[in-house]
C-alpha cells in the first residue's frame, strides 16, 4: 500500500457515500466479516478499506482477453464493495456478497467484490477454489448471461486495482452506434425471422416496420439491444406474435428456447446476444396482464392484444424505408 496513491482513486459523489463508503473498519468487524463469509480477505483490500471504505473509483474499467456480455476486450464496474453491513454495496450489506450468492445463484467459490453496470447480471468476485478459503484468492468475472461463464482477470486484488483503467480509453459509442444502425438498415434477417415474416397478412411490409423500430431502439440508446423500455417491449411483443402465428402450439420453455434465434443471433440482423432474464421478465409480465394466456400449455397472444398490437405497428408502416427485400 505505501506505493499506491488513494487520494486520486475515489469518485466519492452522493451515491457513493450513500451506497458503499463505512467508516474504517475494525478489526473485530472483520473477523465478523470473514467468519459470516468464510473466506480471509485478502491483506492488501483490508488495508485499501481501512484508509477508505467501499466506494467508486473513478477508473471503472479492466481489460480481458476475451469478450464478455459489456464488451470485447474489457469489463466495468460500479463499485468496491467495502467491509461491513451497513450499506447496501458492503460486504455484509443487503446487495452484498451473499444476497448476490443466494438471491443470484453466483458460483460459491468466493467473494462478490464488485457489483456492475448490469443491476445483477454480471459481477466481480475473489475466487479461493486454488488458494483455499485461507489463501490470496484470484479475482475474476463471472457473467449471469452466458450460463455464468468466469473470466479470469488477476492474480490477486492489488493487481486488479492497479489495472483499473478509465472508461475514455474504451469509449467505441459513437462508431458501436453507427455500426449498429447500419445493422439494423440493411442486415439480413436471420432464417427463422425471415420465414416468420413471409406469413404475414394483417400489415404490409412487416421488415421495414421491424427495421424502423429497431432503428428508433438505436437511435434512442446508442447501441442494439432491448431490455424493458417502450419500444423494446413493441419488440418482444412482435416476435411473440410472428412465432405463434406459424407455430401456436407453443410451450413457456419452448418460446424462451427458440427466442434467440429470430433477432438476438442469428443473420446479420442480430444483436449478438441477449439478456435471458429480460425475455422471461417480459412474458411474466403479460401473463400477468392478460395480454399473453395459456392454454394446455400451449401459449397465446389474446384476440383483443393482438389487434391493439398490429395497430401500433401500422403506425410504422410505409416508414421503412431502408428495409432490404430477401428472398
Amino acid at each position: 500500500m505505501d506505493t499506491f496513491d488513494l487520494t486520486s482513486f475515489w469518485d466519492d459523489s452522493d451515491y457513493a457515500l450513500q451506497a458503499y463508503v463505512s467508516e474504517p473498519p475494525t478489526d473485530e468487524l472483520i473477523a465478523s466479516l470473514e467468519q459470516e463469509l468464510g473466506y480471509k480477505l485478502p491483506r492488501f483490500y483490508i488495508e485499501m478499506m481501512k484508509q477508505h471504505n467501499g466506494g467508486i473509483p473513478r477508473d471503472t474499467c479492466y481489460p480481458t482477453a476475451e469478450p464478455t456480455s459489456w464488451a470485447v476486450d474489457h469489463i466495468s464496474i460500479s463499485g468496491i464493495m467495502g467491509i461491513g453491513r451497513d450499506k447496501s454495496y458492503s460486504l455484509g450489506g443487503d446487495l452484498g456478497s451473499q444476497f448476490m450468492i443466494d438471491i443470484w445463484d453466483y458460483p460459491d467459490i468466493g467473494v462478490v467484490i464488485c457489483d456492475c453496470p448490469s443491476g445483477g447480471h454480471d459481477v466481480v468476485m475473489l475466487d479461493y477454489r486454488a488458494c483455499g478459503r485461507e489463501g490470496e484468492p484470484a479475482v475474476i468475472h463471472v457473467d449471469q448471461e452466458d450460463d455464468y461463464k468466469i473470466t479470469f482477470l488477476a492474480e490477486n486484488f492489488e493487481a486488479f486495482v492497479r489495472g483499473l483503467a478509465n472508461d475514455d480509453a474504451y469509449d467505441t459509442s459513437e462508431q458501436d452506434k453507427q455500426d449498429d444502425l447500419r445493422v439494423v438498415a440493411t442486415g439480413q434477417f436471420s432464417e427463422l425471422l425471415s420465414e416468420l415474416c413471409s406469413h404475414v397478412t394483417e400489415i404490409g411490409n412487416i421488415e421495414g416496420i421491424i427495421r424502423t423500430v429497431c432503428t428508433k431502439i438505436v437511435e434512442e440508446k446508442g447501441h442494439f439491444s432491448f431490455h424493458n423500455d417502450e419500444l423494446s417491449m413493441l419488440m418482444y411483443d412482435l416476435q411473440f406474435w410472428l412465432y405463434m402465428k406459424v407455430y401456436p402450439n407453443t410451450n413457456r420453455e419452448e418460446y424462451l428456447d427458440a427466442y434467440s434465434q429470430m433477432i438476438a443471433f442469428g443473420g446479420e440482423f442480430s444483436q449478438g446476444g441477449y439478456g435471458p432474464s429480460w425475455v422471461s421478465d417480459w412474458l411474466g409480465q403479460r401473463m400477468q396482464e392478460g395480454i399473453i394466456a395459456e392454454n394446455n400449455g400451449a401459449l397465446f397472444l389474446t384476440g383483443q392484444a393482438a389487434m391493439e398490437l398490429v395497430d401500433k405497428l401500422k403506425m410504422y408502416e410505409g416508414s421503412g424505408g431502408n428495409e432490404r427485400k430477401h428472398p
